[in-house]
């Protein structure tokens, strides 16, 4: 393998201080730029201590139930403008749990998943869930789930489980988030994933680079060991591939 030290000094931003890393995220604008300064940054517990968006929060971003009920939760509030503004694609890219992967980053976790993770075959069911959604554009997952026949109720988990695996291969990403309202016009909930594809979302151009994938797998592992430096490299190697 070549020397990739010139190009990986390139490809980090060199503004990044350690010790922000750590910092405390107080606001959804803080929560995009550290993403930007991580590359990688799962939504919840990502099996290494303190390295997750909930964890990185502040305390009046946790999540809040009230007594009538009701809760609050700024952190699951805000993906929907990170995933639209924050310029990073999200999905469930690690271990099968919902992340952000920066577009500075993107291309090489692109390219690193697409050579471990083999080609769904014509007609496969993968296909199926994939030509349906590229003739759609992007499609919550109800929507995508019926229009490939699965409508039967113990069929939801299955093809869940589909559409995991196809967000780890960077296959399917998540576009936006769409809310249902009440009668007074207020959205609720937790939000419908509007699924698309990377290259539908991005263009093509943006989902590729110039380095082979053990090239991309290798500046990847070399980010994540500074970035996160009490993680042990079976955990690091777990949240890549």
């Amino acid at each position: 393998m070549r020397d990739l030290s010139v190009y990986f000094d390139n490809l980090r931003d060199h503004a990044d201080d350690d010790n922000d890393v750590n910092m405390e995220i107080h606001s959804c604008p803080e929560l995009m730029a550290r993403i930007q300064q991580v590359g990688f940054l799962p939504l919840l517990d990502s099996g290494i201590t303190g390295y997750s968006a909930e964890a990185m929060m502040a305390e009046e971003c946790r999540f809040t139930q009230f007594d009538d009920g009701s809760w609050e939760w700024p952190l699951w509030q805000w993906k929907s403008a990170v995933v639209t503004e924050g310029n990073c694609v999200y999905g469930k890219f690690f271990a099968s749990k919902a992340g952000f992967v920066s577009r500075k980053w993107w291309p090489h976790l692109y390219n690193w998943r697409r050579h471990t993770h083999d080609k769904p075959q014509e007609d496969s069911i993968e296909d199926i869930i994939l030509t349906t959604l590229r003739k759609n554009g992007s499609m919550i997952t109800r929507e995508l789930r019926k229009a490939c026949g699965f409508t039967e109720p113990k069929m939801r988990g299955k093809f869940d489980r589909y559409i995991t695996l196809l967000q780890m291969a960077c296959r399917i990403v998540t576009q936006d988030f769409v809310y249902p309202t009440d009668r007074h016009g207020n959205e609720y909930g937790f939000g419908w994933a509007l699924l698309t594809t990377p290259e539908s979302l991005l263009g093509r151009d943006q989902c590729q680079c110039d380095v082979s994938p053990e090239e991309s797998y290798a500046l990847m592992m070399q980010h994540m060991e500074h970035i996160v430096p009490q993680a042990t490299t079976k955990q690091i190697q777990r949240m890549l591939r």
